[in-house]
Order: C-alpha cells, then structure tokens, then sequence
C-alpha cells in the first residue's frame, strides 16, 4: 500500500499492527489492522519504540546507524523529484512557442499517475524476486526505465518541441512524460515500502521528511535550476562574458545527462545496498489478489471515503490559479526562467517546514493542522 508516510512516534514496522474502524489485516503490505483498543496499541507501540531508543547518549544518537540509510533515501527522492520538475518546466516552455492551452490542458495527463498509484501498488508490494528483494525487484527495474527512456528521447525532444521547424508535437511529449512519472510513481511505492524496513523503528519517522526535502529537492533541479540554465537571457546575463544564442544547457542534453545517473547509481544500489531478510510474519501466502480485496474493504470504510472526497475536492477553490497564472505571466511577456527564479525564496520554507511542523502533525489527529491552515490558502 502506498501511504505510508506517517509522523515519527505513529510510524509503524512492517510487523507491527495498528487500529482503524474495521477488522482487516492486509499482507504485504506494512499496514496491518484490527480490532483493538486504541490506548493499549498505542502504549504498546510507545514503549517498543522506548525500549529500541539508545540509552545514556545524546539525542542525536538516536540516528546512529541510519545515517547512511537517510542519504540513499534522500538521494532516491530527489531522483524521484527530476521527471516530476521536468514535467512542470514543460508548460512553461510550450507557452513560449505559442501552444494553446487546449493542448496544454492535455499535458497535464502526465501528473496523473501520482494520483492513481494505489491501483497498482498492491503488485508493486506483494510481487517481487526473492533473491532480488521486495523493494529492490521494483526499484533496479523502473530506475533502469527510467534511465534508459531519457537517454532515447534526449535524441529525439528537440522536434517533439518543434525546435527543428515543425510544430510541437504534444500527443508524444504527454506520452513520454506521462511513462517517466508512471515509472517515477512506481519508484516511490518502492522507496516508501523500503524505507520502513531500512531504517530502525525508532527513525522511520524520518521516512516522511526524505520524502518531502527529497522530492522538493528533486523538482527544482528539474524546473527552476534547469529553465535558468537553459534560458539564453539568464546565461548571458549572470553566466557568460560573451553572448550566446543558446543556454547552458538545453532539455536534451538534461535528459542525457540524468538518463545516465539513474543507470550508474541504480547500479550502485544495485550491487552495494543490501535488503533484510523478509520474515515468514511479514511475507503472508495470501498473495495480490487478497490485498485488493482487503483495499476494496477499506475504500468502503466511512472515515476512507470522507477523506478522499476531501482530497478530490479540496483545490477546487484555486486550482485554475495556480494552473494558468505562470502561463498567463509567460504569454503576457515575462521570461519564463524569470518566473522560475520566483519560486526559489520558498524552496528553504518547503525544505525546512516539513522538520518543524512534524511535532504537530505526530499523534492520532494528524490533519488537524491541515484542517487549521486550509482556510488561509482559500482566503489568500
């Protein structure tokens, strides 16, 4: 299951167990539910998570021995980040060579399978090699996809944008990257599941914030860092003494350059990071067909389904903002790198926010905060 990004004291192993208003336990899947009182799980859990905390040292060596384990999952989130933050350069760059927002509205296809991933996430947890290991028979094979797809279309990208003279071809540049974000979607099951196994239990807290420093880290080299460095204004203007009619960079030698990162450190990971060993407990015979079985009883379950009607619906109020203001600005005249470089003062609050506020959103009532800050986003 793909939702496992939890606050620190509520995380939960692979083995462990936790309540939710129905009796269903699901296999492969970190997740496990019954019926049970709330208050003697939750002490229970507290006090696993005591008794594994080291003892007589300083708080900092709560993370010893995971350290080198938050690198590679930082690290693994910020390659998730790059197809997401080219995704979102593109637009700006169609605006630029005068591509209607119909075809526009047809690009945005590529966010999809971020929002779809739980249809195949239970294959993703419950298929695997053994001697390749759960995580690791997901993550080699789609990281090599997606290493390999850039490196063939960085060939091909420059006439798919009409940069050769013909017009954009929009039906195959939202194929491609609607492939790198499915393979991308799938790498994140894959990640989010290894994460809870390779860190101790008293840091798979952590998990969450990799993801969210990882992934933001990840979209701004693939959008602001990269829309700066291919805009021939901004390089000659704060990178070059003589003039150029290109940029540093452009999106085919970007693609080239990250398609082969993904190939060399999958094959890193590949040969170097080592899974644990799968227990009988956490390895049930049930199989994938139980597990969507066992995601159709949860999706049927009130409290579910009130908060996915929230999520379907709580952007409606600025969504169409935040979709068409940059390309407005972009077609009004503003240099796309420029309207780029607006977003860089956020980038310290998305990178710090996440370790801050992660005391308020621990506990049984995560989204309260959520619930409390929404208003202001409809207000501003």
């Amino acid at each position: 299951m793909p939702a496992r990004k939890r606050p620190h004291r509520a995380m939960l192993g692979p083995d462990s167990e936790t309540a939710i208003d129905g009796g269903f336990s699901f296999p492969h899947s970190p997740l496990h539910a019954r019926v049970e009182d709330d208050k003697a799980i939750r002490e229970k859990l507290l006090q696993e998570l005591d008794d594994e905390a080291p003892r007589g040292g300083a708080p900092a060596d709560k993370l010893k021995g995971d350290y080198s384990n938050i690198a590679l999952l930082l690290f693994l989130y910020i390659l998730q980040g790059i197809p997401l933050g080219l995704a979102g350069s593109i637009p700006m760059m169609l605006s630029s060579r005068k591509v209607s927002y119909t075809e526009q509205a047809m690009f945005s296809f590529v966010y999809w399978p971020f929002s779809i991933k739980l249809l195949w996430a239970p294959i993703v947890d419950g298929a695997y090699f053994k001697r390749l290991g759960r995580r690791k028979s997901w993550l080699v094979p789609t990281q090599y996809l997606l290493g390999f797809f850039m490196i063939f279309f960085s060939k091909r990208v420059t006439a798919l944008l009409g940069d050769d003279g013909n017009d954009s071809s929009i039906f195959l540049l939202t194929a491609f990257f609607f492939l790198l974000n499915f393979l991308a979607a799938t790498q994140d099951i894959a990640v989010d599941g290894w994460a809870l196994t390779m860190l101790a239990r008293r840091n798979v807290g952590y998990a969450s914030t990799c993801n969210s420093v990882g992934q933001t880290a990840g979209y701004v080299l693939g959008n602001i860092l990269f829309l700066a460095l291919e805009s021939p204004d901004f390089c000659n203007s704060y990178l070059r003494s003589t003039p150029s009619p290109t940029g540093v960079i452009t999106l085919s030698s970007f693609l080239m350059f990250w398609g082969i990162v993904f190939i060399v450190t999958t094959t890193i990971v590949w040969l170097v990071k080592s899974e644990k060993s799968i227990s009988a407990e956490d390895d049930p015979e049930d199989g994938v067909a139980a597990t969507y079985k066992l995601l159709w009883n949860v999706v049927r379950l009130p409290s579910v389904q009130s908060y996915v009607l929230t999520l379907l619906t709580c952007k409606i109020g600025f969504a169409a903002a935040d979709a068409v203001t940059g390309l407005k600005l972009v077609e009004a005249g503003v240099p796309k790198e420029k309207l780029a470089l607006l977003g860089v003062p956020v980038i310290p609050m998305q990178i710090i926010l996440p370790f801050i506020i992660s005391k308020y959103i621990s506990g049984p009532r995560p989204l309260n905060f959520w619930l409390k800050a929404i208003p202001f986003r409809y207000v501003g």
